[in-house]
């Protein structure tokens, strides 16, 4: 968090509540278990808060990513995936039909792909973070972001790099 820390628990939920659900949004693909999952991670924070203070953020993605991992583990099926309110994923080149792609194309992926892709390129965490987030070896985000971005590029040609000259 760029300037001044909080203080406080409360002044920490205030400032990071948002930022917080969004990531939580990419990781559940539903606005409601998204807030459930953030709920969750602040409760828990709560009861430690005066031993990570100094820096709850790596805490706080750490519940989150593990409380997710426990809940599309005991729900093994696929789940679809939307925009976040108000949010857009593209540069705007053709806006609704490259959001309905990327939709679409992310509620293909297994929840573990779509995890690895959220931590690596919206949050912008490197492979070892993204790892240790997830708690799993280096070896598997690297082959999970290998196999989901091979997965988005069969399921959703339209949103490759170069493609929209071709549709037009």
């Amino acid at each position: 968090m760029p300037g001044s820390e909080p203080r406080s628990f409360e002044e920490y939920v205030a400032a990071r509540y948002a930022v917080l659900v969004r990531s939580a949004f990419l990781l559940t693909g539903h606005h409601h278990d998204a807030e459930d999952l953030v709920q969750a991670a602040l409760v828990k924070a709560v009861a430690v808060w005066s031993r990570i203070e100094d820096a709850p953020e790596p805490y706080v993605r750490r519940i989150m990513v593990n409380d997710n991992i426990s809940r599309w583990r005991r729900h093994r099926g696929r789940e679809r995936v939307g925009v976040p309110p108000g949010e857009t994923w593209t540069d705007g080149r053709d806006g609704v039909e490259d959001r309905l792609d990327l939709a679409e194309a992310l509620s293909r992926l297994t929840a573990k792909q779509r995890t690895v892709l959220v931590l690596r390129y919206y949050e912008d965490l490197t492979e070892r973070q993204t790892a240790e987030l997830m708690g799993v070896a280096l070896g598997t985000v690297k082959s999970q972001t290998r196999d989901a971005l091979a997965a988005l590029r069969r399921v959703a040609p339209a949103l490759a790099p170069g493609a929209a000259a071709l549709r037009r």
